[in-house]
């Protein structure tokens, strides 16, 4: 998977979506991207602890995959922000930031489309994305 052009197509998709970051099960970044004119809420060790901690909970939601099923994703809402965090695959976490102005459903099914390779639905609110 090439992780910089998934990175590139989930901040193409919605303005909402501020920062998009792909990082390693122990929570270190592997690749980020932020849009342009957003700036951090969180500083850089703020923003390494919060994945440190988002890795931590998938090795906990992994342990109970067998009885309660995969994750898929979990959405964390906040006065300020939004956080998705998604599994990419065993060793891999997309954590993404949206803006509180909405239109989170429409990413995260968007994002999921991506991932599961879903080829009938490469819309985004009625339009294509490519």
């Amino acid at each position: 998977m090439d992780f910089k052009q998934l990175l590139d197509k989930i901040m193409s998709v919605d303005e909402n979506v501020l920062f998009a970051t792909i990082c390693n099960m122990d929570g270190k970044i592997l690749h980020t991207v932020h849009r342009k004119g957003a700036n951090s809420i969180l500083t850089d060790d703020e923003n390494n602890e919060s994945l440190h901690y988002a890795a931590n909970a998938w090795k906990i939601r992994n342990k109970l995959a067998h009885k309660i099923g995969r994750g898929k994703y979990v959405l964390a809402v906040y006065e300020k922000i939004r956080r998705v965090t998604m599994p990419l695959d065993n060793e891999h976490l997309l954590y993404v930031t949206i803006d509180n102005k909405g239109g989170q459903t429409d990413i995260i099914e968007f994002i999921r489309n991506i991932l599961e390779g879903d080829p009938t639905r490469p819309y985004y609110r009625g339009r294509q994305v490519d």
